[in-house]
């Protein structure tokens, strides 16, 4: 096939992939993650990890499904970084005491132990963070992404989509009732076909 050809059928996200919010934010999410990581590696604990007992220490005793809602994480993620605390005694499950069926997630004092060992590493990453970065960009960077991480900004993103979705689906509705009316209209009678007057 010509090289003109191939150029010509490459999808459109190959023309703007620099371009694409998911992937910048994703790359930059696995930069800092990498750093983090770096800083809290004598910790023990990666910066996902350590989000997470933080979370749990705000939140108290939080259902896996209400964590997962708090972190914006999928349930099966955040299964699989539990683990690895339970594991080492950082967090515990005890019964939901309105509904024992219920499982709740909460600090031990080994994971609360754990989260004042890792403060000053945490630290010191935010703070080369930030001197890279801005001190001022780092809040305007925060806040923005506190906006994108709420559920004002899932309402507002899904709104145009299931608007045109909508219309799509009206309009393919619009069609096949056409299409029915017309099917109505013409059917086979004695070998000859019959139309509307």
């Amino acid at each position: 096939m010509p090289k003109t050809a191939q150029r010509a059928m490459r999808p459109r996200f190959a023309e703007t992939q620099n371009h694409c919010n998911c992937t910048a934010l994703r790359k930059a999410s696995r930069r800092v993650s990498q750093l983090y990581d770096e800083a809290l590696a004598r910790s023990g604990l990666r910066v996902t990890q350590l989000a997470i007992l933080n979370q749990i220490l705000r939140m108290g005793t939080p259902a896996m499904g209400e964590l997962a809602r708090a972190l914006v994480m999928d349930r099966g993620a955040l299964a699989h970084n539990v683990k690895p605390l339970e594991r080492d005694g950082l967090i515990e499950t005890v019964p939901d005491p309105a509904d024992r069926r219920n499982r709740l997630i909460a600090l031990t004092r080994a994971g609360r132990k754990k989260i004042l060992e890792s403060e000053s590493a945490w630290a010191r990453a935010q703070e080369c963070f930030e001197a890279s970065f801005g001190a001022k960009q780092s809040v305007a960077l925060r806040r923005a992404l506190a906006l994108i991480a709420s559920d004002g900004f899932l309402e507002a993103f899904q709104r145009p989509m299931k608007n045109q979705k909508a219309g799509t689906d009206r309009r393919s509705g619009e069609a096949g009732s056409q299409h029915s009316t017309r099917k109505n209209h013409a059917s086979p009678s004695s070998g000859f076909t019959r139309t509307r007057p």
